[in-house]
């Protein structure tokens, strides 16, 4: 069973409460997603697998350490999930990116397709799927089922609000797949809100309401 972090970074958990205010700004509201997903993807890749390397210093030679094999990716959810790759790539610029866009079919309310462009090599890369909310995690569910499509093997979820509701949905379509989670709400509403949540995340970081 993959692993569920519930970041409690002091610095996370200050952004969070700035970001679930209803009045703070969209332009804040961007930039503290941004500066949240910095500081998750920080916590988020402490396991990734290091090897040495000789090099030399202006001193002398030495072995340092390096990220083993290619760097990662990044895959936001569209379109909330751009709003964290910034702040992802700040950390890791050497970081491919690629995209998938879904949306919500009114009458079956499961996610549909509409786009999907990858890196080539996605199979040989620690991928981390990003978007700011996970509720009921159907989304969440069929980006990564798209991911193991294209060859993905090693998947990392990073959300910053998630429901239970959701966290038990990855949970059961995809046990190998570890989620890094900002902060864990109490439920959704019956509107498929979560509750206390922080509403729209696309709406707010676009300031489309």
């Amino acid at each position: 069973m993959g692993k569920v972090v519930v970041m409690d970074h002091p610095l996370i958990q200050h952004k969070i409460g700035i970001i679930r205010d209803k009045e703070t700004s969209s332009k804040e509201f961007s930039e503290m997603i941004g500066e949240i997903a910095m500081l998750m993807c920080y916590e988020a890749s402490r396991d990734l697998p290091l090897e040495d390397v000789e090099i030399e210093t202006p001193i002398t030679k030495t072995t340092v350490k390096r990220l083993k094999g290619l760097k990662m990716a990044v895959v936001p959810i569209l379109r909330a999930g751009l709003g964290m790759v910034e702040g992802f790539k700040t950390i890791n610029p050497a970081a491919k990116v690629g995209h998938i866009g879904l949306y919500r079919d009114p009458e079956t309310l499961d996610p549909v397709e509409y786009y999907c462009k990858l890196p080539s090599d996605i199979a040989r890369r620690d991928v981390f799927v990003t978007d700011p909310m996970l509720a009921t995690g159907g989304s969440a569910s069929a980006a990564i089922s798209m991911l193991k499509s294209h060859g993905a093997k090693s998947i990392h979820f990073m959300c910053i609000i998630a429901a239970p509701e959701g966290i038990r949905r990855m949970q059961e379509d995809h046990p190998d797949v570890d989620l890094y989670v900002g902060a864990l709400d109490e439920q959704l509403n019956d509107h498929g809100y979560i509750v206390p949540g922080l509403g729209d995340a696309g709406d707010r970081i676009f300031g489309t309401k």
